[in-house]
């Protein structure tokens, strides 16, 4: 599997990659100052058991704190199904199903617009484009702003270093720096729609955030915002990963990629499957809060966990042959979206659109392949594992 990373350009850090997971499930970083886990199984119990395992992260890391109120994502319960429930009726099967044709619409329009050229630039044509306009539509702010969108996105997500408590390096702490700037700047744009919305309510979703009550009280316009934010930004990032991931992965595989173009149900096979070896987050963090005893370690109260979700996707206790991108995988139980209480609520709406797009892109072009020439780019982050760039030749 070297040739993944060395070939692929797949941040080196990202070692499972690699075929060197370590032998022990659960591993102390002393120098980091974070627990790693690698195992499936650990990995499930930890998503699995928020009351021993919680994600409020931001206590160990307080530069990021003025982020956590109505942060879905670093809430424990009770107040995160409080507003998991705000929200869900946003992403029931049936308006996911509804939204199927726009989605081909607008993959049909994106790649119209690359029609007269031999090429595509996956991310930049369709991947990025077509689940943050979908988003932005949902949540009622304009979709033509995705530029500032992705500015701000890739700048939070700009980080080459692997997160450290014990040892804050300068670049480590540049970074931070230039990462809660530009969330600075994401909420104070969504400050000023949520402020329309408080005089001018819509039937959007950042409206419905507006007039909702908890406990017989409106949500702050902190609580809406950073709802929104977590809603904007991981609505879309989680589906362009996906897309060019499974586009690459099919790529690689060339008797998989003419199995899918042959038989297009096992599309959502091999988006799965994408997902299990190319997993979008790589990692989650988590915060004890017992002292708990986690694969052969003894973990105290407490202490910060990074659960590497691409290590326990191919770990082998639980998948035969991880290391090979099989469509027929089945059952294939990733946890690529997370399990438990903090699942992705918008895995359906990726799942939708990296089905319908993938369908069109196969239908439009006969022929699709990466190119020699240029080969893919992937983020640099270590924790995500995405291509942040993808030229393909259509001819």
């Amino acid at each position: 599997m070297s040739t993944i990373a060395e070939t692929w350009g797949i941040h080196p850090q990202q070692f499972w990659l690699l075929g060197q997971i370590p032998n022990e499930a659960v591993e102390h970083r002393p120098d980091l100052g974070i627990w790693y886990v690698y195992g499936y199984e650990e990995a499930l119990r930890v998503l699995s058991d928020p009351a021993t395992f919680s994600s409020n992260t931001n206590r160990k890391v307080p530069e990021t704190a003025e982020f956590t109120e109505g942060n879905i994502i670093q809430l424990d319960p009770p107040e995160h199904r409080k507003l998991r429930n705000l929200v869900s009726h946003a992403f029931t099967p049936k308006i996911i199903a509804n939204l199927e044709p726009r989605i081909a619409e607008l993959t049909h329009e994106l790649l119209d617009e690359a029609a007269d050229r031999d090429h595509l630039e996956l991310v930049a044509d369709l991947a990025y484009p077509l689940p943050v306009i979908v988003i932005a539509e949902l949540l009622g702010v304009p979709a033509s702003d995705r530029g500032l969108f992705k500015t701000w996105v890739d700048n939070i997500f700009d980080s080459t270093q692997q997160f450290s408590l014990a040892d804050k390096s300068a670049e480590q702490e540049r970074e931070m720096k230039a990462a809660i700037e530009q969330i600075k700047n994401f909420t104070a744009y969504l400050g000023e729609h949520v402020t329309q919305r408080r005089r001018n309510p819509g039937e959007d979703l950042l409206s419905k955030l507006v007039e909702a009550e908890v406990d017989g009280e409106r949500l702050t316009d902190a609580q809406v915002v950073n709802f929104a934010l977590v809603l904007l930004i991981a609505g879309h990032i989680t589906t362009t990963m996906l897309l060019g991931n499974t586009t690459l992965c099919l790529d690689r595989n060339p008797a998989a990629a003419a199995r899918v173009r042959a038989d297009r149900t096992l599309i959502a096979a091999a988006i799965e499957e994408s997902l299990r070896y190319l997993s979008p987050f790589a990692a989650v963090s988590r915060v004890t809060n017992a002292e708990i005893q986690l694969g052969n370690q003894t973990i105290p109260n407490d202490e910060l966990l990074l659960i590497w979700i691409a290590a326990a996707n191919r770990d082998p206790r639980q998948f035969t042959a991880p290391d090979t991108y099989d469509i027929t995988r089945d059952p294939n139980p990733h946890l690529a979206f997370g399990r438990g209480i903090h699942f992705c609520i918008g895995a359906p709406l990726a799942r939708l659109e990296g089905r319908v797009a993938l369908n069109i892109l196969l239908d439009r072009y006969p022929t699709l392949r990466t190119d020699p020439q240029s080969p893919p780019e992937f983020l640099p982050n270590p924790n995500m594992t995405g291509v942040r760039t993808l030229p393909l030749l259509t001819h």
